[in-house]
């Protein structure tokens, strides 16, 4: 496994990121595919063997109990210090007009309910999961500031959102003194790569580490475009995403398919491998169900493509209309 800093920290991080969403109690959430404990155990453990030090979990994923299963089984499967720990604040927890968004009142009531559940003193990356245009951004700055400098998170980040939005952030952070985002979560992959055009240079000049969720567009970067799995049936948001570019995302797949095959190896390889080599990328959040799944992303950090390659894979690509900020 490689290690990076985290944009411009001292926090060293795995090029791979164990995405958690897929481990909590399904009865507990909006995914009725997620695993039990006993079943996520395995791939917490797989992946800290793997070298893996970086999880990536939410508040909202399985109404906490996500937070929970991670939680116990890095206690069990490593020491604090060994990993790093980040979790989300924005998505609804209870009922009322208090029960979600990024108010002082939500972030600090909810990092201290994630403490419990994770079962640690501090977290390494507490992040905004959207945007919330109900709150002023000075408001959530500070209180985001106030969650640092009380020692219950060392760094704070942020997820998708306009580019203009995480600017307006960083300048407000500046224009205090409080503490600054150091990372931008969003949506990236060889399907959706409209964060090539504002979001990832301004990431690049700012020094901000990038970690991008769904690095394998919900799975269909790894299997035939008329393939269907379990998780595709149930995902409504994944539905909305590609409905509108099938005849050129299918064209990218099909190119992914041809190259590992080439190549002997994975399409989710060759997936990751195309993101791990883009500049500014510093760790993808791969989310697992199955133990090859992980094995593969694994192995994914040591591929290298050739120019030749990754412009075989771009070039099908037409605009898509942005998403991922829901």
């Amino acid at each position: 496994m490689d290690y990076v800093k985290l944009g411009r920290t001292g926090l060293d991080v795995s090029r791979i990121c164990l995405g958690c969403m897929s481990y909590g109690i399904s009865e507990r959430g909006n995914h009725l595919w997620t695993l039990s404990e006993e079943d996520s155990r395995p791939f917490i453990r797989k992946a800290l063997e793997g070298g893996i030090n970086f999880f990536d979990t939410a508040n909202v994923y399985s109404d906490g109990t996500s937070e929970e299963i991670v939680g116990r089984a890095l206690k069990d499967f490593s020491t604090r210090d060994e990993v790093v720990i980040a979790t989300k604040v924005h998505g609804r927890m209870r009922p009322g007009p208090n029960g979600a968004g990024l108010s002082r009142r939500a972030i600090m009531s909810e990092i201290d309910a994630s403490l419990r559940r994770l079962g640690v003193e501090y977290v390494d990356l507490y992040q905004i999961h959207r945007w919330d245009p109900a709150t002023p951004i000075e408001e959530t700055m500070e209180a985001l500031h106030d969650v640092v400098k009380a020692g219950k998170a060392r760094y704070i980040g942020a997820s998708s959102m306009y580019a203009w939005q995480f600017a307006q952030a960083l300048a407000v952070a500046e224009r205090h003194g409080w503490t600054r985002f150091v990372s931008m979560q969003n949506y990236v992959n060889l399907l959706y790569r409209e964060e090539e055009r504002e979001m990832l240079p301004l990431c690049r000049k700012e020094g901000i580490g990038v970690i991008p969720w769904s690095p394998l567009a919900r799975g269909r970067l790894t299997r035939d475009w008329d393939d269907r799995s379990a998780r595709s049936e149930t995902d409504e948001f994944g539905k909305t995403l590609y409905a509108k570019t099938a005849d050129a995302d299918r064209a990218v797949v099909e190119r992914v398919a041809a190259l590992a095959s080439e190549r002997g190896v994975s399409r989710a390889q060759i997936a990751l491998a195309w993101l791990l080599g883009k500049p500014g990328i510093t760790a993808p959040i791969v989310g697992a169900t199955k133990l090859n799944q992980l094995t593969e992303a694994l192995a994914a950090v040591e591929i290298k493509l050739s120019p030749a390659e990754v412009a075989q894979l771009e070039e099908p690509y037409v605009p898509h209309a942005v998403a991922g900020f829901s």
